[in-house]
C-alpha cells in the first residue's frame, strides 16, 4: 500500500552576514540546527542567501554598480566548495534535508555569477543544484543564466523534491516541468525587493505565486525570503544616499508554506526575521487530484508536448570527453570537525 511522507518543514525569512560568505555559511548552519531542534526535516532558505542579494543594481547606474559586481563575484561560493561544506556538515549532523540560495562562482570564469540553489541531503551529500534560468530585471547586470540541466526533482524520504528562485517561479514552463517529473514539495527562494514600484506589493506577489503553483500542482510549497538588515541599507547607504528611504518599505517578504488546496498551513512571517514552521501531510495531495491532475487526466499530452533540452551547456566542448565544468556532485558528506 502507498504510503507518503509526514513531516515538519521549516521556512527561513533572514538576512545574511552581508557579503561575507563564511560568516554568512556559520548562520545558515546555526539556522539549520534550530530548526531541526524543533523537528524540521527540511529547512528551505532565501534566494542567494550566502553571501547576499545585489540590492545595488536597482539603487545605482551599471558602472557604479561594477564596483560591487567584483566584491560579489570575490565573495561568492564554489558549490561543492568550503562554504556549502559548512551546511552540509550541519545537514548530517540534524539529519534533515537543507535548500540553499547562494551566489555560485564559475569554476572558469571570474566574471560569471549564478543564481543557485543548493539542494543538501540529510547524510550531508549534494543532491543537486539549480541555477536560475533567467535573471529578472535588473539582476541581468550580475547573473548569468542557467541551463536545463537543473530542471529536475529529486527523490527522497520526504517525497519528490524541487525548486525555483525568486522570478522563475512566474514562469509556467519551468514549473510544469517540476510538476512533470512528480514533484510533491516545491522550495520557492526569495528576496525582499522594497525597491520595487509604488504600487507593487513584493509580500502578496510572493504569496500569491506560491499558491498558483500549489493550487495548479496539488502540491506543498516551502517559501523563504529574506529579509533587509540595518547593515545591508548601511553598506547601500554608501552607493547611494537615500538608499534608507528605498529599502525600508514594508510587506516587502513573505515565508510560508502553502498545501495543495492553495491556503497557507500554519503561520507565516511578513517582513521580520525568524522561521516558520509547517506540518506536511503528503496525503493532502491526492483528493485534490481527482479534480485537477495538470500531469495526469485533466490534460491533453495529444495537443501539448513539452520538450526540455537538459544538456548542460559549457564555454567548450573538448573531444577527449574531459569536462570543463563539473557537473556531478561528491556523494560523500563533510568530515566532522
Amino acid at each position: 500500500m502507498l504510503k507518503l511522507p509526514r513531516f515538519r518543514a521549516a521556512a527561513v525569512q533572514a538576512s545574511p552576514v552581508y557579503l561575507n560568505p563564511s560568516a554568512t555559511a556559520d548562520k545558515a548552519a546555526s539556522l539549520v540546527r534550530e530548526a531541526a531542534a524543533n523537528g524540521a526535516k527540511l529547512v528551505a532558505f532565501p534566494e542567494v542567501f550566502v553571501p547576499g542579494y545585489p540590492y545595488w543594481n536597482w539603487i545605482t547606474d551599471p558602472v557604479t554598480g561594477g564596483a560591487w559586481f567584483e566584491k560579489l563575484a570575490k565573495a561568492s561560493v564554489l558549490v561543492p566548495g568550503p562554504e556549502v561544506d559548512v551546511v552540509r556538515k550541519a545537514a548530517r549532523d540534524c539529519a534533515c534535508y537543507v535548500v540553499l540560495g547562494v551566489n555560485e562562482r564559475s569554476p572558469v570564469s571570474l566574471g560569471a555569477i549564478y543564481n543557485t540553489m543548493v539542494f543538501i541531503g540529510p547524510d550531508g551529500a549534494l543532491l543537486g543544484k539549480h541555477r536560475k534560468l533567467v535573471p529578472t530585471w535588473a539582476e541581468k547586470l550580475t547573473w548569468t543564466g542557467g541551463d536545463g540541466s537543473s530542471l529536475r526533482v529529486y527523490d527522497t524520504e520526504i517525497g519528490r523534491l524541487g525548486g525555483l528562485a525568486c522570478g522563475e517561479n512566474t514562469n509556467t514552463l519551468a514549473r510544469f516541468a517540476l510538476l512533470g517529473q512528480g514533484e510533491l514539495v516545491h522550495v520557492a527562494s526569495y528576496i525582499s525587493l522594497p525597491v520595487a514600484p509604488p504600487d507593487y506589493d513584493m509580500a502578496e506577489a510572493i504569496k500569491l505565486r506560491a499558491i498558483a503553483h500549489s493550487f495548479e500542482g496539488k502540491i506543498f510549497t516551502v517559501v523563504s525570503c529574506s529579509t533587509v538588515s540595518e547593515e545591508i541599507i548601511t553598506t547601500m547607504e554608501t552607493v547611494v544616499p537615500d538608499a534608507r528611504a528605498r529599502l525600508q518599505r514594508k510587506s516587502s517578504a513573505f515565508s510560508g508554506i502553502i498545501g495543495p488546496d492553495g491556503r497557507v498551513v500554519g503561520d507565516a512571517l511578513i517582513d521580520d526575521e525568524g522561521i516558520v514552521y509547517a506540518d506536511i501531510d503528503l496525503d493532502r495531495c491526492i483528493q485534490p487530484k481527482q479534480m485537477h491532475d495538470i500531469v495526469g487526466h485533466y490534460n491533453r499530452f495529444d495537443i501539448f508536448d513539452l520538450r526540455i533540452n537538459r544538456r548542460p551547456l559549457a564555454p567548450l566542448d573538448l573531444a577527449d570527453g574531459d569536462a570543463i565544468e563539473q557537473a556531478s556532485f561528491s556523494s560523500i558528506p563533510p568530515k566532522s570537525e
